[in-house]
């Protein structure tokens, strides 16, 4: 089976501050059908996303599919607060990356 990264399908990935102990991650399709075929790969569960991040599952605050705007959105909690000695990214905003390699199986 082909399988193609989830950085080809969806128009937006991206990460950002969600509060002070909170990131946040949208993934979010053009399509309905690209949006489904993920929906449906099963590539993006609060499981999958824990292995990439090498997380528990007690970290994940919230994990929506929403079916209006095609979307997906992952809220963590952080290790260490926002801002604080030795927390690397103030705004969240580098923490997307390994979310852009996760790859969907496609039927040809």
């Amino acid at each position: 089976m082909k399988k193609v990264k989830l950085v080809d399908l969806a128009k937006t990935i991206r990460s950002k501050n969600a509060g002070v102990d909170k990131l946040t991650f949208d993934i979010i399709f053009r399509e309905k059908e690209k949006y489904e075929l993920v929906k449906k790969s099963g590539a993006l569960t609060k499981e999958n996303i824990c292995k990439i991040y090498d997380i528990s599952e007690d970290r994940i605050s919230d994990f929506v599919m929403f079916d209006p705007a095609y979307a997906f959105k992952v809220t963590l909690y952080r290790s260490r607060p926002s801002g604080s000695a030795g927390e690397g990214d103030i705004f969240g905003s580098q923490q997307y990356a390994p979310l852009l390699d996760i790859e969907i199986p496609i039927e040809e």
